[in-house]
């Protein structure tokens, strides 16, 4: 079901997916600076999660809703995103975690806490532009102050495994073995794109269910601000 949503800096929409049997979570997921909510891991969640009692938002920011070709700056992403998520809870009163892949993993971060998310998903956080080490987002990444599972394929330029700082206990990096930004990698890899899709998709999972929000017993709904 896509739905559209009116936000400060334009209309925003969110498709969801909605868990199959008791839902115990709803996880809002934005895009990137270079592509919409067709990604392949973002479309990957949202058809395995629901099975797992997860309910899975796309969100779309306005200026893909738009048509426009080129992101704006992150105050605008942020304030494009904010309201989405309040209509979201509010249609889903449930635990709330919000994630995206790459500018959508950072504005996740960045209005994790006034969002209320109980814990955020980062699928190819964009540490640095490609080439600029010393420009480094680290902080946005280190500020969200909730269990936050980053999820970074072995060849991206924009940050690998290896060049994020130590991270607190609440955080957890997975380093996939292959996988570039968008997670692809060459036909001769060990593991297929569907392999690869499935190991996100399951470790993703794993990590949400065992929050301790989601656990039998570990609190009500989250999103109020």
């Amino acid at each position: 079901m896509r739905i559209l949503i009116p936000t400060p800096v334009g209309e925003a929409a969110a498709t969801v997916s909605p868990a199959l049997g008791p839902a115990r979570a709803l996880l809002a997921l934005g895009h990137g600076a270079g592509g919409g909510i067709e990604a392949a891991d973002l479309r990957a969640l949202a058809a395995a999660l629901p099975e797992r009692g997860i309910t899975v938002a796309l969100v779309e920011q306005p200026w893909r809703v738009a048509g426009r070709k080129v992101a704006p700056a992150p105050k605008t992403l942020d304030a494009g995103w904010l309201p989405v998520v309040d209509r979201l809870t509010t249609d889903h009163p449930l635990p709330l975690v919000v994630g995206g892949r790459s500018a959508g993993a950072r504005v996740a971060c960045r209005t994790a806490a006034d969002c209320g998310a109980v814990a955020v998903l980062a699928l190819a956080f964009p540490l640095h532009p490609p080439g600029r080490p010393e420009r480094s987002r680290a902080g946005e990444l280190l500020a969200t102050d909730r269990p936050t599972l980053v999820v970074q394929g072995a060849k991206d330029p924009f940050g690998r495994p290896a060049e994020f700082p130590a991270l607190p206990p609440t955080h957890r990096l997975l380093g996939l073995a292959q996988g570039d930004h968008s997670f692809a990698a060459p036909k001769s890899a060990p593991l297929t794109a569907e392999e690869q899709l499935a190991r996100i998709t399951d470790e993703a999972a794993a990590w949400l269910l065992a929050l301790p929000p989601l656990l039998p017993g570990g609190g009500g709904p989250s999103g109020q601000r």
